[in-house]
């Protein structure tokens, strides 16, 4: 991205009196937008683009905002706002364990959208900006790798592991402080920020998820240990290593 450019933004909402009046006013806020009507249209713009953030309808024809944020954080590590008028709090947890950076639920004030949108590129900036002489250096740990940059976790045979936008901060929050106890509300803030204190349970999810990826046995933990009454410790040695050359 052009530091010089102007945010882009995908906005998906198939009601047109919300969207279009909503995309004027992001544009007067600076941001550069890109409405879609639908998933299938979502999908199509993509083709062409990568937006820097997707503000994203749950309730669509067709294919539902659930599906696509599943598929956005998966394969192209977007981040991903939910517009919802579905306040309840189970389904809010249903999106943002699909990896969802936060949600607003309808009918909502635009200012507080846009500080929202600020503040999870924020949180993003600082975990992948090249602001330290080892930024591109990648996590090693018991022959798995972690490129920071490209958020791209690799298995001991050397096979792309997919992880979330939740699932990614969990592990580098683990890998930058290995061996030390991590609190539970440090861990919520990563995950789901502002919202974190309506969801106690949603880090333990993330957690189980990350678990399953990269624990031998997930269900005999040796990485990801739980600290009784503290949060959880990456019990490993970590080290930092440069990238391989490019052939």
């Amino acid at each position: 991205m052009d530091d010089n450019a102007p945010t882009s933004i995908l906005l998906v909402d198939d009601e047109p009196t919300l969207r279009e009046p909503l995309a004027e006013y992001l544009t007067a806020q600076g941001f550069a937008v890109t409405e879609a009507a639908s998933a299938a249209a979502a999908r199509s713009v993509l083709t062409e683009m990568r937006p820097d953030i997707v503000l994203l309808d749950i309730m669509m024809p067709g294919e539902d905002g659930l599906s696509l944020c599943r598929h956005l954080v998966e394969t192209r590590q977007l981040p991903v706002i939910f517009l919802t008028a579905r306040g309840e709090a189970t389904d809010r947890i249903v999106g943002l364990e699909l990896g969802a950076d936060d949600y607003v639920v309808k009918p909502f004030e635009p200012r507080e959208l846009v500080a929202r949108i600020r503040t999870v590129l924020r949180r993003i900036s600082r975990g992948t900006s090249p602001q330290q002489e080892m930024q591109d250096w990648h996590y090693a740990f018991e022959g798995w790798m972690l490129n920071p940059l490209k958020r791209k976790l690799t298995d001991p045979e050397g096979v792309t592991v997919p992880i979330s936008t939740a699932e990614f901060r969990l592990l580098r929050a683990f890998l930058d402080s290995p061996r030390k106890v991590l609190d539970r509300d440090l861990l919520l803030d990563l995950v789901q920020g502002r919202a974190a204190h309506l969801f106690d349970r949603a880090v333990d999810n993330q957690i189980s998820r990350l678990r399953r990826k990269i624990e031998a046995d997930s269900r005999d933990p040796q990485l990801i240990l739980t600290v009784r009454g503290g949060g959880y410790r990456f019990a490993t040695q970590v080290k930092r290593v440069p990238p391989a050359p490019e052939a």
